[in-house]
């Protein structure tokens, strides 16, 4: 089961560059999240002082970005839901877009949509009736409304967006890359198809999948991490642990947080220090 494609979680985040790199998480809300990664990317931080100014991009954004940016490795964040469904705010992200210390790139679920379509289509923009008669065009300066030249009808133009790298967890992957993510896809296979590079983190590598939502072809490096998406859930492997999130929300704030953060590291094999 040997392949170039293989590498071990401090070699999948030495991928990431130092400096200013748009990351995409895949996942949905608190369901199969890349912890693991989220986490050994936290601990390159403390160790070497980068990556830095990172650009996150995910559709929906929960526990592994709001990790991110309490520890000052964010500097923009695009998505169009940030929070912990029904265990609350993400304290991190609400505290840090209070004081402006982060910059918010506002976006629906369209934006993301159309943005990506538009990379996928090797065009600077994709039209859409989205967001015509609604606020959010000034808050985005760089959406712009066009005419369309066959009907006259005001559209607006999503400017492409562009991904640096795309970490996404899987339920199963083989050597090659291909990979199963179950059911709830998000624009996961999308992200993979715009990004640069990108890696495969997953609860099990297999010899060969007969079936794959993303396929290798479009995959750099591939992850073996067992409970790689834990506290979120990876269904059908995992549920989401709870008591572990509310945890989070409890201590972050205080003295208990850098113990909570060393014992999540050390259940996903992580060294991590101040």
């Amino acid at each position: 089961m040997s392949s170039e494609k293989i590498i071990d979680l401090k070699q999948a985040v030495d991928l990431v560059p130092d400096e200013g790199c748009r990351l995409a998480f895949g996942g949905v809300t608190l369901y199969r999240r890349p912890m693991a990664f989220a986490l050994a990317l936290l601990a390159r931080y403390r160790a070497e002082s980068h990556p830095n100014n990172l650009t996150l991009l995910c559709f929906t954004a929960g526990i592994e970005s709001d990790i991110l940016i309490g520890e000052g490795m964010v500097s923009k964040i695009r998505t169009c839901y940030f929070g912990l469904e029904g265990f609350g705010l993400a304290p991190h992200f609400t505290s840090a877009a209070g004081k402006g210390g982060i910059e918010i790139i506002e976006e629906t679920e369209a934006s993301i949509a159309y943005g990506i379509r538009a990379t996928l289509a090797g065009i600077g923009f994709m039209p859409s009736t989205a967001w015509q008669g609604t606020d959010l065009l000034n808050l985005r300066p760089d959406v712009k409304s066009i005419n369309d030249p066959y009907t006259g009808r005001e559209l607006t133009a999503f400017p492409a967006i562009e991904c640096d790298v795309a970490v996404i967890h899987a339920l199963e992957a083989d050597p090659e890359g291909n990979a199963i993510i179950g059911g709830n896809l998000g624009v996961d296979r999308e992200l993979t198809l715009v990004a640069e590079k990108v890696i495969i983190t997953t609860e099990k590598i297999i010899p060969q999948l007969t079936k794959a939502d993303i396929f290798g072809i479009v995959v750099d490096a591939v992850v073996e991490t067992p409970g790689g998406a834990w506290p979120t859930s990876c269904h059908p492997n995992y549920p989401l642990d709870g008591f572990a999130t509310l945890d989070y929300t409890e201590a972050v704030g205080n003295e208990a947080y850098e113990d909570l953060i060393s014992t999540w590291c050390l259940k996903h094999g992580i060294n991590v220090n101040r």
